[in-house]
């Protein structure tokens, strides 16, 4: 929250000082400069992406930087939101499906025969090797080096394709579920809220563990990483550290 603005409503009797306040804070919060974006040439060589020339974002960014480009449109915009917006519709299903998927499976001498496939398996299936085929490829950007440069580049379209491929598997499982439901009803021990919970505090405390151990490495020695030496940006490091 903006200081002057808080500065300004304990100023009890003077309403016009207050709103002076709010419009300054206001606008000083439409003001933020938005971070600058680079030219391919402008970057070290590792973070080349082949095709794309334009809109990329400081190696050396800030993590106020890194929020403010989310919604700057950069070369990895798209990416961003095809990211987080899938999150939540996705959130609450998926583990409790995989692990009965994997009790349908392998559990007891269960096997997942033909009868089992719904077309969803098959739609999974295709979004899985499209997902790969965009990935390995690098197309359509490889083909017209600029033109993709922030709408329509493979790295976004791997991206949907993988969520419609969730999309599909989480179908696929939920119905391989309501067709054995009295099957899995009669297994030992049920499949219960607990595990399922277990499961998910596992998976989030790796990735935290993960995040951390990388952000650490960052903060400890950010001027000797490889990723920069001999690029335009190491000379900004250096004069940042003196």
């Amino acid at each position: 929250m903006c200081l002057e603005w808080q500065a300004g409503q304990r100023s009890c009797g003077h309403p016009e000082a207050v709103h002076r306040s709010a419009w300054r804070c206001w606008a000083a919060m439409l003001s933020l400069k938005l971070p600058q974006l680079l030219r391919v040439h402008q970057v070290p060589r590792v973070f080349w992406e082949d095709g794309i020339m334009s809109g990329y974002r400081r190696p050396t960014s800030s993590a106020r930087d890194c929020v403010l480009s989310s919604f700057q449109m950069t070369n990895e915009t798209v990416n961003i939101w095809t990211h987080f917006l899938p999150t939540w519709p996705q959130s609450t299903p998926p583990t409790s499906a995989v692990l009965c998927q994997l009790g349908l499976c392998w559990g007891r001498g269960h096997t997942c025969g033909q009868e089992a496939l719904s077309p969803s398996h098959s739609y999974h299936l295709f979004c899985a090797l499209l997902t790969g085929f965009l990935f390995a490829s690098h197309l359509p950007e490889r083909l017209a080096p600029g033109r993709f440069d922030y709408i329509g580049h493979s790295h976004q379209l791997f991206h949907i394709c993988a969520v419609l491929g969730t999309h599909f598997q989480l179908e696929a499982v939920l119905a391989d579920m309501g067709s054995r439901r009295a099957w899995l009803a009669m297994q030992e021990p049920p499949l219960g809220l607990v595990g399922t919970v277990a499961t998910l505090g596992l998976a989030v405390a790796g990735n935290l563990l993960i995040i951390a151990a990388f952000t650490t490495s960052l903060f400890r020695a950010p001027s000797t990483s490889p990723l920069l030496q001999g690029s335009p940006l190491e000379g900004v490091v250096k004069a940042r550290r003196h």
